[in-house]
């Protein structure tokens, strides 16, 4: 978007463009005589990573508010988990059982961007992390509706690309853990956890601990699955340590099917 209050300034693209076409000169082939924000050398120095963090915190929040888009709901979900029609490939047999959640996720995304198109696509975006698993199913339920998602993807040391159910223009990509999750948060309206791994109880943990803490608005907590997530954390036994209160044991409910999930963020939009 054009800011008129300064168009009486020599716009940076233009000045980017004039300095590419300089001449060939000992001087002008110096690193230093590169423009500070055109020269990638420099952007990437570690003096310069809070400028990268305020990056990435910028382009994202930027390019959402050009959209309109005004509240998500958030998918967190394992990268490992196979859609059921290939569940015969997985690595083990409780990733093969637990596809089912694939289904679940694609199910859940589809009823609620159905819901989010209501407004226009502003409100309830679905939001995922981009890449496969229970990733790829909630971008793909949000395209079966025919509507839009958005994935924050990250840059891994093993190759990865964005699913291809991401709406291109609300696909993003990080290099900063951190400032992914903020993004994550910023516009949460639910946050739904489906089986996973590490990548999963990081962003699950961090969340709860933000509501938990009051530095960041409740909202409804979701995991899908309940058997699985008494079998890796026990809930119980933090609250009778004392390492938790029992009341935080209410921040979250289990859930096992995408209805059951949809009904309670509608019944708590609902009593607000």
């Amino acid at each position: 978007m054009k800011d008129d209050r300064n168009s009486q300034f020599r716009d940076a693209h233009s000045d980017r463009s004039t300095a590419a076409q300089v001449p060939d000169t000992p001087q002008t082939r110096a690193p230093a005589y590169r423009l500070a924000f055109a020269d990638d050398d420099f952007l990437c120095r570690d003096e310069l990573r809070p400028v990268r963090l305020q990056l990435e915190l910028l382009k994202p929040e930027m390019i959402l508010n050009e959209r309109g888009i005004e509240s998500t709901v958030v998918l967190f979900g394992g990268a490992r988990i196979p859609e059921p029609a290939v569940k015969d490939t997985a690595r083990t047999e409780t990733l093969a059982e637990l596809s089912r959640f694939y289904d679940e996720a694609r199910s859940f995304a589809k009823m609620l961007t159905e819901k989010s198109m209501q407004s226009y696509g502003r409100e309830f975006v679905v939001a995922t992390g981009g890449g496969p698993g229970v990733m790829e199913a909630g971008n793909r339920g949000a395209a079966d509706a025919g509507g839009t998602s958005i994935g924050l993807n990250i840059v891994l040391p093993h190759e990865q690309a964005p699913n291809e159910y991401v709406t291109p223009g609300l696909c993003f990509n990080f290099h900063y853990f951190a400032i992914r999750k903020m993004h994550f948060l910023m516009r949460a309206k639910a946050i739904c956890c489906f089986p996973g791994g590490f990548g999963t109880l990081d962003e699950m943990f961090e969340a709860l601990t933000l509501i938990q803490t009051d530095r960041m608005k409740r909202v409804p907590f979701l995991l899908f699955g309940e058997e699985f997530w008494r079998k890796i954390i026990n809930w119980e036994a933090l609250a009778d340590a004392g390492t938790i209160s029992a009341e935080d044991l209410d921040l979250f409910q289990f859930v096992e099917s995408a209805e059951e999930a949809v009904k309670i963020i509608d019944d708590w939009y609902e009593e607000l």
